[in-house]
């Protein structure tokens, strides 16, 4: 069974104050998933920040990364709409009119740390019908089991397509540990067709996303969900936690995607 990797190379809270090797602007991004596509990641999810590093929803950056990374490699590019803790919904929401061939749902608000992470129902579903009528496809991340059945109440209102794509969000604090049992448990309650990949944040990561994998699901790495490459070693990079993921996947069988059977297995419009 295939298997699709793909890179996470920046998230909202990581600075290069943590690890050096963050890429932050939009020509680190976009060398950083450059390589990663090398490496063999078919996906790219994509957070953004400004001239200061901090989490950004600005249209002009946005674009800006989408075009350098589409000068870099043919990744398929997925946009994250959870930007960071501090942006308005309003604002993340306006990412999908640039028509990313994938962006992000969050179907919930919750605790994230200490701060607040919102995601309002009414604007859920107004995003949620946006993105079907601008054909791009939603991954739903989910981070505790009520929010798989928030996605399934989407569904069954009409605002999500099926095949529906779910990201198992795993350790954040205000979510589900990153534990086997909880893995386990969202995996067996997941509607039949669906598509999955685990992403364990923190010092899970390695075990779980090898579990992940042995399971049947996708695999996601980079500096988004861990800055170490194993305790007490910061990675020097995304690249070696996609190579280790690859490598990961390859001995357990799987081989993976490229960018056209990606958009196949992931059931991703057709543009």
């Amino acid at each position: 069974m295939t298997a699709v990797i793909t890179v996470a190379p920046t998230g909202p809270i990581a600075s290069k104050a943590d690890n050096p090797s963050l890429p932050t602007q939009p020509a680190e991004i976009a060398e950083a998933v450059g390589r990663a596509y090398e490496l063999g990641a078919s996906v790219a999810h994509i957070h953004l920040r400004d001239e200061q590093d901090r989490p950004t929803a600005d249209l002009d950056i946005a674009r800006r990364t989408m075009d350098l990374i589409a000068e870099r490699c043919p990744i398929l590019v997925q946009m994250s709409t959870g930007v960071g803790l501090s942006v308005p919904f309003e604002e993340r929401e306006k990412l999908v009119e640039l028509r990313p061939r994938m962006a992000t749902l969050n179907p919930c608000s919750m605790s994230f740390g200490v701060g607040e992470f919102r995601n309002p129902p009414d604007g859920v579903r107004r995003l949620a019908a946006r993105m079907r009528e601008l054909d791009v496809k939603p991954e739903l991340e989910i981070y505790d089991t009520g929010h798989l059945d928030a996605c399934l109440r989407l569904r069954d209102e009409g605002l999500l397509a099926e095949p529906l794509q779910f990201s198992i969000v795993l350790g954040v604090v205000g979510g589900a540990s990153a534990t086997a049992d909880n893995l386990m448990t969202i995996v067996r309650r997941l509607p039949e067709g669906a598509i999955w990949q685990i992403i364990s944040i923190g010092r899970a990561n390695l075990e779980l996303t090898a579990m992940g994998l042995a399971l049947g699901g996708n695999a996601r790495a980079g500096m988004e969900d861990t800055l170490y490459l194993r305790k007490g070693e910061l990675t020097q990079g995304n690249d070696p936690l996609v190579a280790r993921t690859v490598a990961l996947a390859r001995a357990l069988d799987r081989p993976v995607a490229g960018v056209q059977e990606t958009e196949i297995l992931l059931g991703l419009p057709r543009r």
